[in-house]
């Protein structure tokens, strides 16, 4: 009997967790807006400019879901959480998206409640020193002090980089990525270690960046992409297919200009469904089937996105690189919308 009992209890407990993970559509619509959590400052990924607005790839892709779902891409709030903070924020509910220049990792993945929606930028990790240590190479760091910030994969990718090519170092922790630039800048370390895109956002907010270079050597992958939590297949699609949606636009040539005239005048099958015109593929994930149009008419496509917030119409001026679409050199490739 109290075997028969333990079960019930534990499918009711069950029950419970999956209809309130389930729940995340109807919820961000009660609300009347989407809480993303990003970072607390990371120019190109997500940081507040002089007027007050957070900007960045990361918080552009927070306003496209709010696009999709709502389509009013400004239907969003943003919680700026430290790499600490990130997981239990978005485990606990406090914010129902988080787009945070995170990296998927098979631990993240299966071990914390948590699913990563796509990679909305391919990165690696990287060194960056003082030009006046006349180091060229990462090999040369055998000793160095690096400075890292706290609850990230950069620390065991050091230490399985050091380990592996027979060096030492001594790890200098901060919470913030500024704490992190701030020790580097100060002479606490000799190297500060993170993701080459953050490096070159550090650089940048030097007070003298020709001080600085990044090191030629990439020591891991680091896909970065959106998070939710697990238990709500629907919120899931819709974050997937709203960055599978922009980049599908691109390779149509779908941009924000000119999407209302392809909307009436386009007789592509493939242009036809993402736009709403052909199908019922926004029903299909509890949306409008004009879900695609807003996220494209008010955010834009992957690639004008990448240019105006880490490409060269930003400060960051980063090469497309592996984040060119396939059929560009790069490995950005996203399932059709059919």
């Amino acid at each position: 009997m109290k075997s028969i009992l333990k079960i019930l209890i534990a499918a009711i407990i069950a029950a419970t967790f999956s209809i309130a993970n389930a729940a995340t559509l109807d919820d961000v619509k009660r609300k009347g807006h989407i809480q993303c959590g990003v970072s607390s400052g990371l120019p190109g990924f997500s940081s507040v400019d002089d007027k007050g607005v957070m900007q960045g790839i990361d918080a552009a892709f927070c306003r496209a879901v709010a696009a999709a779902v709502f389509g009013d891409a400004s239907k969003v709030k943003f919680s700026k959480l430290t790499a600490k903070e990130r997981f239990a924020a978005l485990s606990s509910g406090e914010v129902d998206l988080l787009v945070r220049n995170t990296t998927w990792s098979m631990h993240r993945d299966t071990d914390l409640g948590l699913n990563f929606a796509g990679v909305n930028y391919y990165d690696g990790q990287g060194f960056l020193v003082k030009k006046n240590l006349g180091v060229t190479s990462a090999k040369q760091l055998n000793g160095a002090s690096v400075c890292i910030q706290a609850g990230t994969t950069t620390e065991l990718n050091l230490s399985d980089y050091f380990r592996s090519n027979g060096m030492k170092f001594k790890a200098i922790t901060y919470d913030t990525s500024d704490q992190t630039r701030s020790g580097f800048e100060a002479g606490r370390c000799d190297v500060l270690t993170s993701d080459r895109s953050q490096l070159a956002a550090i650089r940048i907010g030097l007070k003298n960046p020709n001080t600085a270079v990044v090191l030629p050597e990439v020591i891991s992958k680091e896909p970065l992409g959106p998070v939710v939590r697990q238990g709500d297949d629907q919120w899931f699609n819709i974050v997937r297919w709203v960055l599978n949606a922009q980049i599908n636009a691109e390779e149509l040539g779908l941009t924000s200009s000119n999407v209302r005239k392809n909307y009436a005048n386009s007789n592509l099958p493939a242009v036809k469904r993402i736009l709403g015109r052909e199908g019922n593929f926004g029903g299909k994930i509890g949306l409008s089937n004009k879900w695609a149009y807003n996220v494209i008419l008010q955010v834009g496509n992957y690639g004008e996105v990448f240019k105006r917030t880490v490409g060269s119409d930003s400060p960051l001026n980063l090469s497309r690189g592996v984040n060119a679409l396939w059929n560009e050199g790069g490995i950005l490739y996203a399932p059709p919308i059919r």
